[in-house]
């Protein structure tokens, strides 16, 4: 059985959390601002504390590699990096989007969330990319993703494809607010981003040995990062 301690910081929720076997045993979290740097080592030291382990006995860290803000993505992919040097252990790397499918999974399976025909509904977890753009994929509700991870400018045409009226086409996630008045048909549920979605995706991970380069891996932004000039007058 594999320790991993999973780390997702993709979005305004700072989570943080410790799995046996891709089940979670701890967890500690915060959507009380972008306080990422200082929350996420504080909460990895309250978790082990907790747990009564050292850094040591984990097999491995998982991170949330995105797409998400391009700040919290920064600073959890570079917190995991640091502990996996310290510690000699792997990285994984699991898609922001995918964990937020196993939340919304997970939250169905506890009865958290309704969905009507649930078996045939097709899931679409969106992280917020500002103005009226998401970050989003769809998935079926066995967690197998049905499309490549897009940015979508929301309008009356998107994911027409999906929005069939056979299937409950299902929103979810930060991004998934701004967008129900432009997607009346859709279901909205509510569904944070948490480090427990990456429990089992990150377990299938480390029983394939699928493990990341410490030395090159970066975030999946998806997007290049502009920076734009401040407007305010210095003089």
């Amino acid at each position: 059985m594999a320790l991993i301690l999973c780390i997702e910081t993709g979005t305004d929720v700072c989570s943080v959390g410790i799995a046996r076997d891709g089940r979670l045993l701890s967890l500690r979290e915060s959507d009380e601002g972008r306080d990422h740097a200082r929350k996420v080592g504080v909460f990895v030291d309250e978790l082990l504390r907790e747990n009564r382990l050292s850094p040591d006995e984990l097999d491995a860290v998982a991170v949330g590699k995105g797409p998400g803000s391009y700040t919290g993505l920064r600073i959890g992919v570079s917190f995991a990096k640091g502990l996996c040097y310290g510690i000699r252990k792997p990285l994984i790397a699991v898609g922001s989007l995918d964990a937020l499918a196993e939340v919304a999974r997970e939250d169905y399976e506890a009865g958290i969330v309704d969905v009507d025909d649930w078996e045939s509904a097709r899931l679409c977890p969106m992280v917020d990319a500002r103005r009226m753009e998401v970050y989003a994929r769809v998935f079926d509700t066995t967690g197998a993703p049905l499309s490549e991870v897009k940015a979508e400018v929301i309008g009356g045409v998107s994911f027409a494809a999906w929005r069939d009226g056979k299937h409950p086409f299902v929103i979810f996630g930060n991004g998934a607010r701004k967008c129900r008045e432009a997607l009346p048909d859709a279901r909205f549920i509510e569904v944070a981003p948490s480090a427990r979605g990456l429990a089992r995706r990150a377990q299938e991970a480390f029983d394939a040995g699928r493990f990341e380069d410490l030395a090159y891996f970066e975030p999946f932004y998806l997007k290049d990062f502009v920076v734009t000039a401040s407007k305010k007058r210095l003089l």
